[in-house]
C-alpha cells in the first residue's frame, strides 16, 4: 500500500483540524450500519525479530449502541506450502464475548470482557462505526497530518492520528495506537498497535464496503461434538 505524506500539521493548526475531523466522524457514525473489508494483519515479535502475516475478511455490524465484529483468517498449511489456502481461525465478537475458533485443533477459546467491555471495543472495533466524540473520550489524540492511501486501487485522503489510552488499564498492554482515518466514511484504512513489550501489530484494510449486505454465513463458527471449548 502506497502512502504519500502531504505534510504535518503545525501545532496551531492541529486543534481546528482535529475538531473538524471528529465532527465528520460523528456524522459518519450516525449513518453507519455495517462494513466489510479484506485485511492483512502483520505481527512483529521483538524477541525473535520476526514478522508473521495473516490475511482474510472481516465485518463490523451495528447492534443498538454496540458494534459486533467477525473475521475469517485464511492461510496455507506450513507443512504443505503448495496447498490451497483454507480457513484457520474464525473470530466472533458480540456483546461482551469474544470467541476464537481454530479449525486445525477444532477448538474454541471464549474470552469474556465483563467490566472491560468498553476497553475490548476500543481495540476490536477501532475505526469502524465509532464516533469522533467516543474516540476523544477514550483516547488522548495527536493529529499527525494528512496522507493519501489506496483503497481498492483508488486514492483516499486520510488523517493520521496517534492515540494514547486515557486510563491506566488501556495502557497496560498497548502504549499507543496510530490510525489512518478516512473521515468522509468514518473508517480506518490502517492501524498500528504498539505493545508494551516492544511487539507491534499492524492491520491494513482494503476493499471496504459500507452499509451493504453482510454474508453472515461466511463467519459462522461451525462446531460439532468433537469441538473443545475453553473458557477464559
Amino acid at each position: 500500500m502506497m502512502v504519500m505524506p502531504l505534510g504535518t500539521l503545525t501545532a496551531s493548526a492541529q486543534a481546528p483540524q482535529l475538531t473538524a475531523l471528529l465532527t465528520k466522524m460523528d456524522a459518519a457514525s450516525k449513518q453507519f450500519k455495517s462494513a466489510t473489508a479484506n485485511f492483512q494483519w502483520d505481527y512483529y515479535e521483538k524477541v525473535v525479530h520476526d514478522t508473521s502475516t495473516q490475511t482474510g475478511s472481516i465485518y463490523f455490524k451495528r447492534d443498538g449502541a454496540n458494534v459486533n465484529m467477525g473475521a475469517v483468517i485464511v492461510g496455507v498449511d506450513p507443512l504443505n506450502p503448495g496447498s490451497k489456502p483454507t480457513v484457520q481461525t474464525v473470530l466472533q465478537y458480540k456483546g461482551d464475548e469474544l470467541q476464537m475458533f481454530s479449525t486445525g485443533p477444532d477448538q474454541i477459546q471464549v474470552f469474556h470482557a465483563g467490566g472491560n467491555q468498553a476497553q475490548y471495543e476500543e481495540f476490536l472495533t477501532l475505526g469502524f462505526g465509532g464516533s469522533g466524540s467516543d474516540l476523544a473520550k477514550a483516547w488522548n489524540i495527536t493529529d499527525q497530518g494528512q496522507e493519501t492511501m489506496n483503497d481498492d486501487g483508488k486514492p483516499v485522503k486520510v488523517e493520521k492520528l496517534d492515540l494514547v489510552g486515557k486510563t491506566p488499564e488501556s495502557r497496560k498492554s498497548i502504549t499507543h495506537v496510530t490510525v489512518w482515518v478516512d473521515s468522509e466514511r468514518g473508517v480506518s484504512l490502517k492501524q498500528v498497535f504498539y505493545q508494551t513489550g516492544g511487539n507491534v501489530r499492524t492491520a491494513t484494510y482494503t476493499n471496504i464496503k459500507l452499509n451493504g449486505p453482510v454474508d453472515m454465513g461466511r463467519f459462522v463458527i461451525k462446531k460439532d461434538k468433537n469441538t473443545t471449548v475453553i473458557q477464559h
